[in-house]
């Protein structure tokens, strides 16, 4: 049975835990709000630029002939390139378990159809685990997601992913990314990047959605020229909004892992005190027997 000093130190332990656990969720609460509102800011934004794409697209019209190079879908899938987003550190719950996890299930699928594949991993979580299983990453990129980041980030990653697809590395582009739905649900999410896939209506009622869009847009110079500037555009856009979605879903997955870890500390005190109290109870009893068995053997 432990000691009663033993005891005593396991619950200094967890309380200094405790308070570790405690400023690290206030930490990510802080880092949440900033993150959250910068996603929040830029779905609008993004929205808005897939409608104008697809006004554009109706105007130019279904001709596979004609189609820029970004919409245009090989005919042969040999090399699939993946973007992964995981997080730089740990404690975070099931956040980079959760993505990895559906990372390899693609990577399989794609490996069983006889595809190559090549990851790109944003997040030192993600690289560290592919690498020690040897799968072939192209490239990887620390320290960015769940810091602070601009658009230029999103613009240097997606001009790569552009300049491979275009130069017939790669014959598809995909991206895996934490999707925040809510403080307790993230989603990770596999998005095609290249070839574009159709864009559609983001958001809107199902009228809107079974017609279409209306080319109300006015253009100059004409469609051709603007899809051919915007359709680049539209690949950094994603990634953005894909780093913001992941950067926002890891700090929330830390606030709830930290959260969690809190009440565990708290529930462990309250068990070690129960624990204490009984050894203390204990050991008094047993001096007391001590006390009175000397006592009755003085007299006897």
């Amino acid at each position: 049975m432990a000691t009663l000093k033993d005891i005593q130190r396991k619950i200094g332990a967890v309380k200094k835990t405790q308070k570790i656990t405690k400023a690290m969720n206030m930490v990510a609460a802080s880092k949440l709000r900033g993150a959250q509102e910068k996603m929040e800011a830029f779905r609008p934004y993004a929205n808005k630029f897939a409608e104008v794409l697809g006004s554009l697209a109706e105007r130019i019209g279904a001709d596979e002939e004609h189609l820029p190079p970004l919409l245009a879908p090989r005919e042969e899938i040999k090399t699939v390139d993946l973007l992964l987003m995981t997080s730089d550190r740990g404690l975070c719950g099931s956040f980079n378990s959760n993505l990895i996890a559906k990372a390899e299930g693609f990577l399989k699928e794609k490996g069983g159809e006889g595809v190559e594949t090549r990851l790109i991993c944003m997040g030192r979580k993600g690289r560290d685990y592919f690498r020690r299983r040897k799968y072939n990453i192209l490239s990887d990129h620390i320290g960015i997601v769940g810091a602070r980041f601009g658009f230029n980030v999103a613009v240097t990653t997606g001009q790569g992913l552009i300049d491979s697809f275009l130069g017939g590395e790669t014959d598809e582009v995909h991206m895996l990314f934490s999707e925040f739905v809510s403080m307790a649900r993230q989603t990770p999410t596999v998005q095609q990047l290249l070839p574009i896939a159709a864009v559609e209506q983001v958001e809107g009622t199902q009228e809107a959605e079974d017609v279409g869009y209306v080319p109300e847009h006015i253009c100059e110079p004409p469609a051709e020229e603007l899809m051919a500037e915007l359709l680049p555009k539209q690949v950094y856009v994603q990634v953005f909004s894909g780093l913001l979605e992941t950067s926002t879903s890891e700090h929330a997955a830390r606030m709830a892992a930290m959260d969690n870890a809190t009440s565990n500390c708290k529930e462990m005190i309250t068990s070690l005190t129960l624990v204490y109290n009984k050894a203390r109870q204990a050991a008094i009893t047993a001096e007391l027997m001590d006390i009175v068995g000397g006592a009755e053997a003085l007299k006897g």
